[in-house]
């Protein structure tokens, strides 16, 4: 009879990445590392993904859909936030992936659903478009990211953590707050861009020239990062 498939393969090699890259971060994870530590051979592993880039691709799009399944019941932002932070500390690992090189491709266009969601949160609640408030969401994003990787890395218990936890949720309120009542204020620094785009998977572009009039040496796609897996077979470079 012919060998069944085996339905939970996948998620067995991806919690293994989550794993190794918390050991030991890139050199740690080596698609044969990958394939040990899942219980199968490096072959199979190829069979589904490319190489270790593909694998934490595939790690961090599981991974932003399941951060994006915790926040989307909750009513308000500090809602989302405590729910949030409940994740990331739920699932160190493979938070600790999600933002690894964030602002670069591919990750930089690949969804953001979480940022999207919140920042349409503050658009409903402030008025106007979630766009007018890219500058708002990366302030508050950066406030819990900082947060959870602070207590993620370092190990931090209560009541330390508690109050770690709950300062954040308070001054996620107070920013909010200072947002409604100063909107149409000037802020600190040069206006956001309009070509600077976050979150927005194929349109997100990071440029790096603010003049208008010279040259865009916008962000160039880099490395195989099309959408589905491609059944690759055995690479002679394997990582």
């Amino acid at each position: 009879m012919p060998r069944q498939a085996d339905p939970q393969l996948e998620q067995r090699i991806l919690d293994a990445a989550c794993r190794l890259w918390a050991r030991g971060g890139e050199k740690a994870l080596t698609m044969r590392g990958v394939a040990k530590a899942a219980g199968t051979t490096t072959p199979t592993v190829y069979e589904r993904y490319h190489d270790r880039d593909d694998i934490l691709r595939s790690v961090r799009l599981q991974t932003r859909a399941e951060l994006l399944a915790a926040v989307n019941p909750t009513h308000t932002f500090p809602q989302a936030c405590h729910s949030y932070l409940e994740f990331a500390l739920q699932h160190p690992h493979a938070y600790e992936v999600l933002f690894d090189g964030f602002a670069q491709p591919p990750s930089l266009h690949e969804p953001w659903p979480t940022f999207n969601l919140l920042r349409l949160n503050l658009a409903r609640r402030l008025g106007g478009t979630p766009r007018q408030y890219t500058r708002l969401m990366l302030s508050l994003w950066s406030l819990m990211h900082g947060t959870a990787m602070l207590m993620i890395r370092g190990r931090v218990a209560d009541p330390l953590r508690a109050q770690m936890f709950h300062s954040c949720l308070d001054a996620v309120q107070a920013i909010i707050a200072d947002a409604a009542r100063s909107k149409g204020k000037a802020h600190s620094g040069p206006k956001w861009p309009a070509h600077l785009i976050l979150g927005e998977a194929e349109e997100s572009k990071v440029d790096h020239d603010e003049d208008e009039g010279s040259p865009k040496r916008g962000i160039t796609k880099r490395g195989n990062f099309s959408k589905g897996k491609s059944a690759a077979g055995p690479r002679s470079a394997r990582r």
